[in-house]
């Protein structure tokens, strides 16, 4: 959320992120009413100031009028007192409504984008950051997708995932699974090594933990909601992961702040049909590690370069071709600043597969999250960032496509320590 008096000194700014975003022209009077209602906050909370101050000034003089025999005048005070209280209660109720309507508007605002961020209306008008380099592996004419090596070498079934849940939800097995696990305990420990404490948080998040990283209220439609305990299934672990510094205010020194997680996330991905989202391209429910940083305003774009290095170095270990996209404003998430997508190269499918975000959200979820720091005798916003490292099901699609051969899939050096196998053979 954007601090308030951000918002009222760059007014232009603001607005112009909101072009950026390609937001449509009617809605950026959002900030201009927020503005008057802030106007009308305060004159309502110097009324509110005033009334109070004469009822308490005219109840202390009317003990005083009482025992000075002056009865009548003491009466009319009381009854002074008595309008005052109807106006102040009168007064306070719409403080209350103006307050809890601006409120809401700020929740409706998207972050401002950084300077770098391209204008753009969707995905086809993202940036190529990054390029590959060199030239994308290619297959024989027999390779195939994995939705099909899935079958032929039994790592996962999509239709049994349908039987048990419902569309989107693979089973893995054998050494699918396996490889599954492996993935997972490789990036953890990469990322343990890069210096992340691991966490292992709750898969589950109320309203609060929700709305205070910004999946609420901009998310909701995608995320599963429980009724009857009012909780959220977590989408990504850096909701309930950036959540623990919640309400926390740091000392510098505690910068930079390093938390790591391996959990499940489960999107509903409405209205997602067609090739594209085929086998593991598009599920409601995969791994991922995710890797959260909380820093000092002054270093959290290096920070956010060093995030994008350990992807990077991922994806290298794993000998995967990756490219990696800057978003323009349409395609850019409500809560970032600036992103960084990395995508890999699928060689039966010959498209790119997203499997990483890497964003800077800057002070919009530690305004939220009251995530501050001092600095001297006041206190600060501090920074948040986040990035997947990685998430898995894209990524074991590209491996198993990528490295297909006529003996059997071949499993990345990098991996072999954790898989026990070097060559999954057809079952």
């Amino acid at each position: 959320m954007l601090e308030l008096n951000y918002l009222r000194a760059n007014v232009e700014r603001v607005k112009k992120g909101l072009k950026v975003r390609s937001f449509p022209e009617q809605e950026h009077a959002i900030v201009d009413r927020i503005i008057a209602l802030d106007d009308r906050r305060k004159e309502l909370q110097t009324t509110l100031d005033s009334l109070l101050a004469d009822r308490n000034a005219f109840s202390k003089e009317i003990g005083a009028l009482f025992k000075s025999g002056q009865r009548d005048e003491a009466e009319a005070k009381r009854q002074r007192v008595s309008e005052i209280k109807e106006e102040a209660a009168s007064v306070e109720e719409e403080l209350k409504n103006t307050k809890s309507e601006q409120q809401e508007l700020l929740y409706q605002l998207p972050n401002v984008p950084h300077e770098s961020v391209p204008a753009g209306n969707s995905d086809e008008d993202n940036e190529v950051y990054q390029d590959w380099g060199s030239e994308l592996p290619v297959l024989a004419d027999a390779a195939k997708p994995h939705w099909e090596l899935a079958a032929d070498y039994r790592l996962f079934d999509m239709e049994l995932g349908t039987k048990i849940t419902g569309s989107g939800f693979p089973v893995y097995r054998g050494k699918g699974a396996r490889l599954q696990r492996a993935l997972i305990s490789f990036f953890l420990d990469e990322a343990v090594k890069a210096g992340y404490e691991e966490i292992l948080p709750p898969l589950m998040v109320n309203e609060d933990t929700a709305r205070a990283t910004g999946q609420l209220p901009d998310k909701e439609g995608q995320m599963y909601y429980i009724e009857k305990d009012n909780l959220y299934m977590i989408p990504t672990a850096e909701v309930p992961i950036t959540n623990i510094y919640r309400d926390v205010i740091l000392e510098e020194k505690d910068f930079p702040i390093k938390l790591t997680g391996h959990t499940p996330c489960f999107r509903r991905e409405a209205g997602s049909y067609g090739a594209e989202v085929r086998g593991l391209n598009r599920v409601h429910q995969f791994d991922k590690i995710e890797i959260v940083q909380i820093q000092h305003p002054d270093k959290s774009y290096d920070t956010l370069q060093e995030m994008m290095q350990h992807v990077a170095g991922l994806l290298e270990k794993l000998e995967l071709p990756y490219r990696i996209l800057r978003l323009c404003g349409g395609d850019l998430g409500f809560t970032s600043a600036l992103t960084f997508d990395f995508e890999v190269y699928s060689a039966a499918q010959q498209r790119w597969l997203e499997v990483s975000s890497v964003s800077n959200f800057e002070t919009f979820q530690s305004n939220r999250l009251k995530l501050r720091y001092r600095d001297g005798k006041q206190t600060r916003l501090a920074h948040t960032l986040n990035g997947s490292a990685l998430a898995l099901a894209r990524i074991v699609a590209a491996l198993i496509e990528n490295n297909q051969t006529p003996n059997g899939i071949v499993i990345p050096k990098a991996l072999q320590h954790y898989t026990g196998f070097d060559l999954i053979e057809k079952a």
